[in-house]
């Protein structure tokens, strides 16, 4: 048995490049702000250029490597751009985190064909363009790498009507991991994905959602509270870690214990 390394080499990232996509708050800053910490090169691509700039100088203000690019990820032109930025601008791809996601609460019977479409397109399309042009990357690289989905407990069990599209974009991204993690390990890149239940974010908790909706969501986890953006982000720094160097194909549930109730 070779000799045991210790844990601070295990999750040093120093010399490798991150992408964070919808990285500029929320889940995505939480996981940016931990593999800066580690010590990669983070680039937070997210569709408001301002807000990713800004978090970029948030990460930076602590001495990191951080910058930030525009990106739509379901357009598969920004996303070549995207990827062949953090290859320019720090020598290479080494881990991308398919983190940009949207959830619009539409009734099935409701929805209109377009909302549909920018669901899917947003949610499974993004994840597929970002993970084919990372992992072109990666291989052409030679070295190995790490792609990280965000999926939901909702690939996983519904929590409540209104998300069926969102669920089922969820769902292929589950998927989607599997299969992609069987392709790519012949290459040397791990593929896994992290299913957040409720985190206080932006878009949910923190006076954006009435205390009616919330209190008996919350009464339904039996952690009694919300996640917080860094439970994310410290099983995303795990999993591009060498701590998860034998870990491909599979999914870690955070979610407080939700899915037990």
């Amino acid at each position: 048995m070779d000799a045991l390394r210790p844990i601070p080499e295990l999750v040093n990232l120093s010399g490798k490049t991150a992408i964070v996509t919808g990285g500029a708050m929320g889940i995505g800053y939480g996981i940016a702000y931990r593999l800066a910490e580690a010590g990669a090169n983070v680039l937070i691509a997210d569709r408001s250029k301002e807000a990713a700039d800004e978090a970029a100088a948030k990460l930076a203000a602590n001495g990191w490597r951080a910058s930030a690019i525009a990106t739509d990820v379901s357009d598969a032109a920004q996303v070549a751009q995207m990827t062949a930025s953090a290859a320019a601008t720090y020598g290479s791809l080494d881990i991308l985190v398919n983190n940009a996601g949207i959830y619009p609460n539409v009734p099935m019977l409701q929805i209109t064909e377009a909302q549909f479409d920018t669901i899917v397109a947003v949610n499974l399309k993004g994840v597929h363009l970002c993970t084919q042009a990372a992992a072109v990357q990666m291989i052409k690289q030679g070295a190995s790498g790490c792609i990280i989905n965000i999926t939901s407990v909702d690939a996983i069990h519904p929590s409540m009507v209104g998300l069926a599209t969102y669920d089922a974009t969820k769902h292929g991204v589950w998927g989607y991991t599997k299969n992609t993690a069987l392709e790519l390990a012949p290459h040397r890149i791990r593929v896994n994905a992290i299913a957040p239940g409720g985190i206080s974010t932006p878009g949910a908790g923190a006076g954006k959602v009435s205390e009616d909706v919330l209190k008996p969501f919350i009464e339904k986890i039996p952690m009694k509270r919300l996640g917080e953006p860094d439970d994310i982000g410290t099983v995303a720094l795990f999993l591009a870690s060498d701590m998860a160097r034998y870990m491909t194909g599979a999914q870690v549930v955070v979610d407080g214990g939700v899915l037990l109730s």
